[in-house]
């Protein structure tokens, strides 16, 4: 706008800026002394701010700032005081038999808060925040006492420790079902699957049953009651890892199934794999 467009309002005696709308004429009223010094005063504290404090994003970090500030040294600091006030606990209960640990005591109360705190971070994706798992995916419910490998205290320290079918570990829990699919017609199969199915109130019986003999009760017994030890599940108590409806067992006989899980003692500490354990047995599952 030119200034010929700029004239001074006689009401307001403030000059306008020039611009016009529909009739309508835009003051040009300066801004408050207190609100100008208080934006000034902001200007100046956020450069302040950018040289004390870490704040400029560079190629691999930020400028340190001259206070030397650091939200992780924050967090390091918060935690090396809580793990000195937890040592006497923490020496407890990784020189204890952890079978021996007495519920209500404040050692199992301490592990079990700690395993609670290392199940959400670690174990929660698989077998869900209730540890109630996700059978369509074969992660096994904790909460129950359908143990795969055994749900003693001790039991479930191995295996949290060692894992299941992992190529990390030597140690690992370790079993493989054969693909049946390779080495039984379909109408067998089906015959199985009926079997099977039949299991909790005996079985179908005749071919069926001899099928289910000759190549299944060797890793889960003559009447589907499994063999823990094996890591082969119980087919007679209605409880399934992947799913009992015909279409799912007979994809499970067919083509077999091999659950993977990590070996925790690679990435925990002696103390969180108790503790953990201590945790998921204290659900209600526990043998």
């Amino acid at each position: 706008m030119s200034e010929e467009d700029k004239r001074l309002d006689e009401e307001t005696g403030q000059y306008t800026t020039g611009h016009k709308y529909d009739g309508i004429e835009e003051l040009n009223t300066p801004l408050p002394k207190w609100w100008l010094w208080t934006f000034y005063a902001t200007i100046v504290w956020g450069i302040g701010y950018t040289i004390a404090y870490p704040a400029w994003p560079m190629v691999s970090g930020a400028t340190a700032g001259m206070l030397g500030y650091s939200s992780r040294a924050e967090v390091a600091k918060d935690i090396e005081d809580h793990e000195a006030q937890n040592a006497a606990l923490v020496s407890e209960l990784v020189a204890a038999d952890i079978a021996a640990v007495e519920p209500g005591s404040d050692l199992h109360r301490y592990a079990v808060a700690r395993g609670g705190a290392v199940f959400r971070a670690q174990c929660s994706q698989c077998h869900g925040s209730g540890a109630a798992g996700v059978q369509a995916a074969g992660y096994p419910n904790l909460l129950d006492n359908a143990w795969l490998w055994g749900g003693t205290v001790e039991e479930i320290a191995y295996t949290v420790q060692h894992g299941i079918r992992n190529e990390t570990d030597p140690d690992a829990r370790w079993s493989e079902m054969p693909a049946f699919g390779e080495l039984l017609t379909s109408e067998e199969i089906a015959s199985l699957v009926a079997h099977v199915q039949a299991l909790p109130s005996g079985g179908a019986g005749g071919d069926a049953e001899t099928l289910y003999l000759d190549n299944c009760s060797a890793c889960h017994g003559e009447q589907g009651e499994g063999i823990p030890e094996l890591g082969a599940p119980n087919l007679a108590d209605a409880i399934w890892l992947y799913g009992g409806d015909e279409e799912t067992l007979t994809e499970t006989i067919t083509y077999s199934r091999f659950g993977v899980m990590p070996a925790w003692g690679q990435r925990l500490s002696d103390a969180d794999v108790r503790a953990v354990s201590l945790y998921v047995h204290a659900l209600g599952g526990g043998e």
